[in-house]
């Protein structure tokens, strides 16, 4: 009987010891290919978001990689966040969020439009918040696009309203010619909350980009996010620190696809 918890005490250093060989390799690699989408021009890369806190919450290890790969970065929030009348606060949280992930103030605009609210169950105008987002691309020179996917990881109805109107945008050819967008990849509910354990998958599973911070950097990326104190509900500090969007960001190029009038895929 004594063999049983043996055998657990050996394999559980044995298991954080092969991940922690796994993240050594796989942040050598992520730092490769952040180097990549810096290589060949000068990125000048605009992080799309919804609300302020997404840019920590979601996107710290993109911000922070590609900003230590020479990436020049934006960040365009299309709401104040004011769901509970704090817009004004986040507006200066997020200023400060952005700051510790490399982002100067100068470079983080937020949309305040009463047609682009703050909740979770208003989709917001394709055409309107596309009009935004390509202003602002145009106006800056942006050359790489950052966003999320169709699932807005969480499900959010704003996160999924970005994706819909960088779609349109990439599939209408209305972006600059070679501007790419690059959207965060939705994983299942086990996923998101397994942090690090996370990286064996991250490794497997196709994508077109992969950041994965060092110790280092996720200890940076918790002091951004607590720059959000408006936001720091206990479920917010739990995400923190189980979620693995603090430490890993899978993405995946915007695929090439029309569409039609009725928003189908051809």
């Amino acid at each position: 009987m004594a063999a049983v918890p043996w055998c657990w005490g050996l394999a559980v250093p044995v298991l954080l010891a092969v991940l922690r060989y796994a993240a050594r390799r796989l942040r050598s690699r992520s730092a490769a290919e952040s180097a990549a989408l810096s290589r060949d021009d000068d990125v000048r890369a605009l992080l799309v978001t919804a609300h302020p806190d997404d840019e920590v919450m979601f996107f710290a290890p993109t911000l922070l990689r590609l900003g230590k790969a020479g990436a020049r970065l934006a960040v365009l929030c299309c709401s104040a966040g004011n769901y509970y009348s704090q817009g004004e606060i986040r507006k200066k949280e997020l200023e400060q969020s952005c700051c510790l992930l490399g982002v100067p103030a100068s470079n983080v605009t937020v949309v305040d439009h009463r047609d682009l609210p703050d909740n979770p169950s208003v989709e917001w105008d394709t055409q309107l918040l596309a009009s935004f987002v390509l202003k602002h691309i145009e106006a800056n020179n942006i050359n790489l696009v950052v966003t999320f996917d169709a699932g807005g990881v969480s499900g959010h109805a704003n996160h999924i309203s970005l994706y819909t109107a960088l779609r349109y945008l990439h599939s209408e050819r209305k972006l600059p010619e070679g501007c790419r967008v690059l959207v965060l990849e939705s994983v299942n509910l086990l996923r998101k909350y397994i942090s690090i354990l996370d990286v064996p998958l991250s490794c497997l599973l196709p994508r077109d980009a992969l950041f994965i911070l060092t110790e280092e950097e996720t200890e940076q990326a918790r002091r951004a996010m607590q720059c959000h104190h408006s936001q720091l509900l206990w479920f917010r500090r739990i995400y923190m620190l189980f979620s693995r969007y603090m430490v890993i960001n899978s993405l995946h190029l915007l695929e090439k696809t029309t569409l039609t009038t009725s928003g189908v895929k051809e």
